[in-house]
């Protein structure tokens, strides 16, 4: 069977693919001599999951129904603060940002960067006027933020980014563990929400756009009835409404940030920002760092682009920072 042209519809073929983080398969093969297990620091996701609690039968047996998705929504309203109406459910975020550019017609869009360049690719696909600008003052007519920003960790004050006049499209991925203020969920901004990261269950595929009922509309309209499967619900619903981890996992992170960057700086690495997920660090020999680190077994995020940075994930346990400690002062 024969493919349909794309080119005769209008449609653009992507013009590049991102490299991310957590491609622990392809490091391997380059350093099949490394220690195992790898330490994977590669990508900024709690390397402390939430429990996945025991799942009923029919969440894996059935379609979801209705009222399963409303729980999830209710669940999300509550933990971000918003009225369930202004909340919609996804497979990851991802999925979220490949739809946003449809939303509009051509055009210019100021992205700030540096960012997670999937943005990017996202909207020049589309078929958008795209800049990378490093203010959110810029003059477009939509404006993409990342706050706090991926990988530098800058976070832009809400009270800053409400007097924006254009289209606001507000990437809130790692702002969990911030307070409620620092967030722009409610307002007119598009605001999107991981739960992958913060939850540490990333291959869940789990994310939330908060935005006015008519764009709600849009996206729900965009990803078709069942976007999110049973098992995803029922985990999301029970971890949104769990205070009481959510906190204790704040401290924990806390605690482990502290450590980290104390490794990092005994090891000559600059910290220049991060979350309370990951770090960003500076180093004039980054390339021999990473290769180094490697072969000890441990992957961290470099960026061609800017090769003086590594950004660390969060070693999991005592043993995980012992060896990063260790392979750094070697």
């Amino acid at each position: 069977m024969a493919l349909p042209n794309t080119a005769d519809k209008g449609l653009k073929p992507p013009t590049n693919s991102v490299a991310h983080g957590g491609d622990l398969g392809g490091v391997r093969r380059r350093f099949p001599d490394a220690p195992r297990p790898w330490i994977d620091l590669s990508t900024g996701i709690n390397p402390v999951p939430y429990p996945v609690p025991p799942l009923p039968p029919e969440s894996w047996t059935r379609l979801p129904s209705r009222a399963d998705l409303q729980g999830l929504i209710d669940a999300a309203a509550y933990r971000y603060g918003v009225d369930p109406a202004m909340i919609v459910a996804a497979p990851g975020t991802q999925a979220l940002i490949q739809i946003m550019p449809r939303m509009y017609p051509e055009m210019t869009t100021a992205i700030v960067g540096p960012t997670y360049e999937e943005h990017e690719v996202a909207w020049r696909h589309a078929g958008h006027n795209v800049t990378i600008v490093d203010s959110a003052t810029a003059q477009a007519e939509i404006i993409v933020l990342v706050n706090p920003n991926n990988p530098t960790g800058r976070l832009i004050p809400a009270t800053q980014l409400l007097d924006i006049k254009c289209d606001l499209i507000v990437d809130e991925a790692f702002i969990d563990f911030y307070p409620r203020a620092a967030s722009l969920a409610g307002t007119k901004a598009i605001v999107l929400r991981s739960f992958g990261k913060t939850y540490g269950l990333a291959g869940l595929r789990l994310g939330f756009a908060i935005a006015e009922p008519h764009t709600v509309d849009y996206l729900r309209a965009q990803l078709g009835p069942w976007a999110v499967a049973g098992p995803a619900i029922e985990i999301g619903r029970q971890a949104l409404m769990d205070d009481a981890w959510l906190e204790t996992t704040r401290q924990r992170l806390e605690r482990d940030v502290q450590r980290l960057d104390a490794i990092l700086a005994e090891a000559g690495l600059a910290v220049q920002g991060g979350t309370q997920l990951f770090r960003l660090a500076a180093h004039t020999n980054a390339p021999l760092i990473f290769q180094d680190l490697c072969r000890h077994g441990i992957y961290v995020r470099r960026f061609p682009l800017t090769p003086t940075w590594l950004r660390f994930g969060l070693p999991a346990n005592d043993d995980e920072f012992s060896r990063l400690a260790k392979a750094l002062s070697q």
